[in-house]
């Protein structure tokens, strides 16, 4: 497998049925409102079938690093609210596909994720920040779960006056000591690699 090729599979398990959750996670144009963590901005191109197969979505992420990616989904299949597909071009290139299961009061969700990065920070510097550019996917996944759960509590609290408790979703990464370490990682990363192309 080349160094830039990435390949994730997250497992969520939320109190709340299929259809609710296939809701939020199909509504892309929503994803800055309740997973702001990770999504600056998005922007539909192409609103597709009925179905959603066709729609394409661009967008504008980050996670915990300094350093923000710019893509676009293609959805490719959805059999709601089972499966949605995507295929993704822009900063990295590859296919996601979200699967939801009701289990009870609860739906498992998993999201396989195989990516090649094309950015070019992430495409030079895979060989050596691998874990630290897995690290950022996981820490963006982990906030999607606690932005789910707290949408889901939203959209079924039965009162107006629960809604309105329910906290609002973790925002994007500030500035700390975890941050500030991965950005002087990079730096020293780029500061070794440029010294020794001069050798």
């Amino acid at each position: 497998m080349p160094t830039n090729d990435y390949h994730f599979v997250t497992r969520w398990r939320v109190r709340a049925t299929i259809t609710d959750v296939a809701d939020v996670i199909s509504d892309a144009q929503g994803l800055p409102r309740w997973w702001p963590a990770v999504y600056l901005d998005v922007c539909e191109l192409e609103p597709g079938e009925p179905s959603g197969v066709g729609k394409v979505i661009e967008l504008h992420t980050r996670g915990w690093l300094p350093y923000t990616l710019r893509w676009c989904f293609q959805v490719t299949e959805s059999d709601y609210p089972a499966n949605l597909a995507i295929e993704a071009s822009g900063d990295f290139n590859g296919t996601g596909r979200w699967s939801f299961v009701q289990d009870g009061d609860f739906t498992d969700v998993t999201y396989d994720w195989q990516i090649r990065a094309a950015k070019p920070l992430l495409r030079r510097f895979s060989w050596l920040m691998k874990p630290v550019f897995s690290a950022n996917h996981r820490w963006a996944m982990a906030r999607g779960r606690e932005s789910l759960e707290l949408e889901l509590a939203r959209r079924t609290a039965p009162t107006l006056e629960q809604r309105l408790r329910v906290p609002a979703p973790p925002g994007p990464a500030s500035s700390g000591p975890l941050l500030a370490l991965a950005g002087a990682a990079i730096a020293m990363a780029v500061g070794l690699i440029t010294l020794s192309m001069r050798k």
